[in-house]
């Protein structure tokens, strides 16, 4: 579970800043709790597939798309605790403090059933597209889960 812990925190890291250089990427680490040596952390950036990208605002580390999807759901499952919903949403509890994560995990999954997500500390609202896909959306969730379960 650390592990997942720390890919998911790198790819936030990753996500809300320039990182160009992997010291830069450790010090962020250790602001969020975690310790990591720098063979750890190059054996995690090989895994998460982060790769030197130069992009016209200048060379930085950035997340593979293409295998994005793939690692997004198997850490999502982590942090999730449960799913309920009634007639015209869907109510996720994450571990707390998760919910933020999780629900921007929800959101670049772009799931065709789902409109949007709102998250507070350890609950995400997801609003499906229609009351229609209520179900549709449960499953997609729950297969996301199951996933991680294989994992």
């Amino acid at each position: 579970m650390e592990k997942q812990r720390r890919h998911l925190t790198i790819k936030q890291i990753l996500a809300n800043r320039t990182i160009t250089t992997q010291s830069e990427l450790a010090s962020a680490m250790r602001k969020e709790g975690f310790k990591t040596t720098q063979a750890t952390l190059s054996r995690d950036m090989k895994e998460l597939g982060i790769a030197w990208v130069y992009t016209p605002s200048g060379a930085k580390y950035m997340l593979s798309p293409e295998q994005e999807e793939e690692r997004l759901t198997t850490l999502i499952g982590f942090e999730i605790e449960k799913i309920e919903a009634n007639e015209s949403m869907v109510l996720i509890k994450t571990l707390p403090g998760r919910a933020q994560g999780v629900a921007e995990i929800i959101d670049h999954l772009h799931l065709p059933s789902v409109l949007g997500t709102l998250a507070g500390d350890n609950t995400v609202f997801v609003l499906p597209r229609s009351i229609k896909t209520i179900r549709e959306t449960i499953s997609a969730l729950r297969d996301i889960l199951e996933k991680t379960k294989q994992v």
